[in-house]
């Protein structure tokens, strides 16, 4: 009503002003009611937001220090986001749905495991927000999400880093045992030999590509670490110093060898041979020069951790394509068996993967599997010609 009444009192004239312009004005300034679709996205949203803030203070539990910190602000920042909705639905908030299967999924594994699949997962759903397409959203939100993803990756890097070695291994291990001994399988039983024969084949793949994968890892390992443990500086100048001549001696060569620059070189050379009892300047100095107490090469993973890991989940992988042959199956279907169940493993492989860097799973369990596929199919056409040059 006031807004008519100002319009008459600024417009004398009645006719100037089309008989239309009065609801327009009014639909300007209404906003409008929400739609069903509305009201029902805004639910799932605020659903989504409850049960990701409370992902976060499951993992929370199971941390401790800075990390602790950091689940619990990103657990109060979702409590933002949530508020937003509730002030969108208003009366229509209603009872609490369900979240979503993902964001339930997420919650059963944070409660259980705790594990870095858990934050892979979560910088995933933080990096596909619905948020960036809704206009309901604010702009704020919008970069919330954007920072939560960066975040998350963060806390999840700190886990793949002590995953990588044995993680690396593990995948590897299975992968090539899936497909070396699927391939192995499909040539032989190409190339026309009994189903004995087969599986002895695949037994005699299984345990020496087992062996040849704990060895290979176990020496690739080692010899990475003893390259990069060569690498590291020793502590002898401080031993060394009080000894050397002070006119002649080539402490300073050290320090420039290990890419300080001169300035720096020179400082600490100054406080080493004791010419220095201060610390003038600590950007120029590193002390102190102590043995490390952490392991540097923590993301290399150790020798036998990796050897183990590969050799068993060589054989777990190589197993599965000589399951129909053990179970007395013959023929084809013994072979289209075969690759249903390696097809099976390698999605998983694959999705597992695409988990942990926190790409899709999807699209690497299918890389997987076409790669694994097309090996196994190659074999098997090689094995067909085989066998017809022997026949």
């Amino acid at each position: 009503m006031s807004q008519h009444a100002k319009s008459d009192r600024n417009e004398p004239c009645p006719a100037d002003t089309p008989a239309a312009s009065a609801p327009e004005v009014n639909a300007a300034t209404t906003p409008a009611a929400p739609g069903h679709a509305d009201i029902k996205r805004w639910r799932q949203y605020l659903a989504d937001e409850r049960a990701e803030a409370a992902v976060y203070r499951d993992l929370a539990q199971n941390r401790r220090g800075e990390e602790r910190d950091i689940l619990l602000a990103l657990a109060e920042a979702e409590g933002r986001h949530e508020a937003h909705w509730l002030r969108l639905l208003g009366d229509h908030a209603g009872k609490p749905r369900p979240a979503s299967l993902r964001s339930q999924l997420l919650g059963f594994l944070a409660r259980h495991f705790g594990s870095v699949f858990v934050l892979a997962l979560a910088q995933r759903a933080e990096g596909r927000s619905p948020y960036f397409s809704d206009p309901s959203a604010t702009p704020a939100m919008v970069a919330d999400e954007q920072i939560h993803e960066e975040v998350v990756r963060g806390l999840a890097t700190r886990g793949r880093n002590r995953l990588a070695g044995s993680f690396r291994a593990a995948v590897f291990g299975a992968n090539d045992g899936l497909v070396s001994n699927l391939s192995l399988v499909m040539g032989m039983a190409a190339s026309g030999v009994g189903n004995q024969v087969v599986l002895l084949s695949g037994v005699a793949g299984l345990l020496a590509g087992a062996l040849s994968m704990g060895a290979g890892e176990f020496i690739s390992v080692r010899s990475q670490r003893e390259l990069l443990a060569a690498t590291r500086p020793t502590q002898i100048t401080l031993s060394a110093a009080p000894r050397l001549d002070i006119e002649h001696n080539e402490l300073l060569l050290v320090y420039l060898a290990r890419g300080m620059s001169r300035e720096a070189a020179e400082h600490r050379v100054a406080e080493r041979m004791g010419l220095l009892s201060c610390d003038c300047d600590p950007s120029l100095s590193l002390q102190p020069e102590l043995p490390e107490t952490e392991d540097q090469h923590e993301a290399v993973g150790t020798a036998w951790s990796a050897a183990a890991s590969s050799f068993c989940f060589f054989a777990s992988g190589a197993i599965i394509p000589i399951i129909p042959f053990l179970l007395g199956m013959t023929g084809v279907a013994a072979l289209v068996v075969s690759a249903v169940l390696v097809g099976l493993a390698l999605l998983v492989t694959g999705g597992v993967v695409g988990l942990l860097s926190g790409t899709s799973p999807t699209s690497r369990g299918f890389r997987q599997l076409a790669i694994g596929m097309g090996a196994a199919g190659v074999t098997y056409l090689l094995g067909l010609a085989f066998g017809a040059v022997v026949a």
